[in-house]
């Protein structure tokens, strides 16, 4: 992968801190305007690596394939069903209307919004281990939601999905 552009601004007003965000494909580092070029050059790699190391951390392997869907529910499962939620097939389906995703207990498939390709991998994993209990349970009842609530980000996970819908204006609630 080729380094991304990188553009420095200095600030007479910032001391000691440095930050690094991106704007489109460019890479902005905010620093001291006393730095030394050899500072510069220094903090500009480190805040490089803690870019990526961030942006690494917050994807998930599942969204490259639906091969990899299902693997990672296996893993999900094996981690918070005690392995008892086994679906045939996970795949990725263009954005639906209403839901983030869809699971048919009785041919034990389970279909994920591509909506849900770029939230952080928690959310994702939210969502597959909430679609794995329907394999086990069906409806939204309190057994439900019992075993979803042993994935420790639900809460979180949930209102994230729900602002990112608000602010899309999708209209797709945790009812559906």
């Amino acid at each position: 992968m080729a380094d991304p552009q990188v553009e420095v601004r200095r600030s007479r007003r910032r001391r000691r801190t440095v930050t690094a965000y991106r704007e489109g494909d460019t890479v902005i580092v905010l620093l001291p305007a006393q730095m030394t070029r050899a500072e510069e050059e220094h903090w500009v790699a480190e805040m490089l690596a803690r870019l990526q190391r961030s942006e690494t951390r917050r994807r998930s392997p599942a969204r490259t394939s639906d091969e990899a869907l299902l693997t990672r529910c296996a893993e999900l499962s094996a981690r918070h069903l005690g392995n008892r939620a086994t679906p045939k097939s996970v795949r990725w389906v263009p954005p639906m209307r209403t839901r983030w995703a869809s699971c048919t207990p009785a041919d034990g498939t389970i279909r994920v919004s591509e909506r849900l390709r770029e939230v952080p991998s928690w959310v994702l994993d939210y969502v597959l281990v909430h679609e794995l209990t329907h394999l086990l349970v069906p409806g939204h009842g309190p057994n439900f939601w019992k075993l979803v609530r042993d994935y420790p980000r639900t809460d979180r996970a949930v209102g994230y999905l729900e602002g990112l819908s608000a602010a899309a204006g999708w209209g797709i609630t945790e009812e559906d």
